[in-house]
């Protein structure tokens, strides 16, 4: 049977979403199955493996019966996931305790023994990351410290797509791109850093083995087959993290481009031959899909997050009208913000419902309206939340414009569906924005080339331009250009003034 399809995951923060796409670079379909997250102390964020195979078992075969496709027809499976995270499995690959994800804080005082030993620019020199407790490393000295029996007992330490990956094929493997999210990994060298976790005192067998991203890492096992509905001996290729592969969805396949990821956290990346290590450290890098470019990149956590904790906390009127419609509730809170003028009547909205990583990297900061008034509603509340993630991202954004010339900026995730945020974002930037046809599908996307090019039905990741094209182009409108630049300064002015207060307010339970 021809094999004409390639079946992309897509480990998320709420789910696992899963695309079939044809080789001609259609989207046959797609599937969300979700998963919970727990958090069993403030600061602490967890998810089960187990409900991960759950959703990849259960959307694969969702799909596979709702296109109608054959499992012999599937020419590869490819994954993008979640990064930051870390799952201790013992030799069977059995998880050993939930992992610790990447929106996790608890780990801040192993985040100053890593700057102690290591030293805060050495370990930026090494990974091209700042130490923080946002990344592996500082969990993995989390677990030593404080559950020693699991620590002990564990074989290696995985990422999301890793363990699925182990339940596929039996490997335990990882991609450069995850492993630059790590803290411990080598960002030139491109191996694990002895000097990192010997100065930790880790073990550095934990750590599994490094492979480009497009490299097979196996193919589906009898056992795994039965479990999935796929077929016994279908090539895996490792794929990526999914900001690495939102990058290849992005369109951003060489030197010079940019996007932005507007989802439940949100980034501002490019693509270069280079790292671009920022004298003050304020931003990143990961290796892109291609193991011969890299990503710098900035993420701010709660950009969606921050929609959604506003619409869950304060637009209980607005979700049951729109259950009664029938549609979103974020289209009747888009109207009521889209008819408050920019600006938002003055109003301020600071982002920080999880701390802040770029290019703050403040975990005591906190989410902030600034500026009510007796005639603030819904509308201006809803509209600050949407230009104060505008501006948090403007300031990663300006960070690269120091390094590189940023013309425009493609958008994915699932704040581009809608027209509204992508307005007001080209209006604080003053850029253009092109928009994905595909916007929420770009990291699955990157996903099913990286495995198209792995298998070698694709010469290169230049095979993107097939996926799915820019449809809208979003222009930034002048007229609005001084009075978003003076807030965005009110903005940067308003964090800088409340940082102590923060400090403070960290302390209180």
């Amino acid at each position: 049977m021809k094999k004409e399809y390639i079946l992309a995951h897509d480990l998320g923060t709420s789910g696992n979403k899963a695309a079939i796409y044809g080789l001609d670079g259609k989207l046959s379909a797609s599937v969300l199955c979700g998963y919970p997250t727990y958090y069993p102390e403030d600061g602490y964020v967890e998810q089960d493996p187990s409900d991960w195979w759950r959703a990849v078992c259960r959307s694969t075969r969702k799909l596979l019966e709702k296109t109608g496709i054959n499992s012999l027809q599937i020419a590869a499976v490819c994954f993008s996931a979640q990064m930051m995270g870390c799952l201790l499995t013992d030799r069977q690959g059995n998880a050993l305790r939930n992992m610790i994800t990447w929106a996790d804080s608890r780990a801040r005082r192993q985040e100053e023994e890593l700057v102690q030993r290591i030293g805060m620019k050495r370990c930026y020199q090494i990974t091209g990351h700042r130490p923080s407790a946002s990344y592996s490393a500082a969990k993995l000295l989390w677990i030593k410290e404080n559950e020693p029996d699991i620590y002990r007992k564990a074989y290696r330490m995985l990422n999301a797509k890793d363990y699925i990956i182990h339940r596929l094929t039996g490997a335990f493997v990882t991609d450069y791109s995850d492993a630059s999210g790590t803290n411990f990994f080598d960002l030139e060298k491109k191996v694990w850093s002895r000097e990192i976790t010997e100065g930790l005192g880790l073990r550095m067998d934990l750590l599994p083995q490094l492979h480009p991203s497009t490299d097979i890492a196996g193919l589906v096992t009898p056992a795994a087959a039965k479990e999935t509905g796929l077929a016994a001996g279908t090539p895996v290729v490792i794929g990526g993290g999914d900001g690495s592969c939102a990058c290849v969805g992005a369109g951003v396949t060489e030197a010079g481009k940019t996007y932005c990821a507007l989802g439940s956290s949100s980034w501002i990346s490019m693509a270069d031959k280079k790292p671009v290590y920022d004298p003050q450290m304020r931003t990143f890098n990961w290796v892109h899909l291609d193991p011969g470019l890299y990503t710098p990149c900035g993420t701010m956590q709660a950009a969606g997050y921050s929609y959604q904790w506003f619409k869950n906390t304060f637009c209980g009127e607005e979700a049951a009208l729109a259950a009664e419609r029938g549609e979103s509730p974020y289209s009747l809170i888009n109207e009521k913000a889209m008819r408050t003028p920019p600006g938002a009547g003055g109003l301020l909205y600071l982002p920080y419902l999880l701390g802040e990583r770029s290019p703050r990297w403040n975990l005591q900061a906190r989410g902030v309206f600034l500026g009510m008034k007796i005639t603030t509603g819904k509308g201006e509340m809803a509209r600050a939340v949407m230009e104060g993630v505008g501006y948090n991202l403007k300031a990663i954004l300006d960070i690269f414009q120091e390094h590189l010339p940023v013309q425009d900026i493609a958008m994915i995730g699932g704040g581009a569906k809608g027209s509204e945020w992508m307005q007001i974002l080209a209006d604080i930037w003053q850029k253009p924005l092109l928009v994905s046809g595909y916007p929420e599908e770009a990291t699955s996307m990157g996903a099913a080339v990286c495995g198209g090019v792995g298998i070698g039905v694709f010469p290169d990741f230049r095979a993107a331009g097939r996926f799915g094209h820019e449809e809208r182009l979003i222009m930034p409108r002048e007229e609005y250009r001084e009075r978003y630049q003076e807030l965005y300064d009110v903005f940067n002015g308003a964090y800088d003034a409340l940082q102590e207060t923060f400090e403070r307010l960290a302390g209180i339970k």
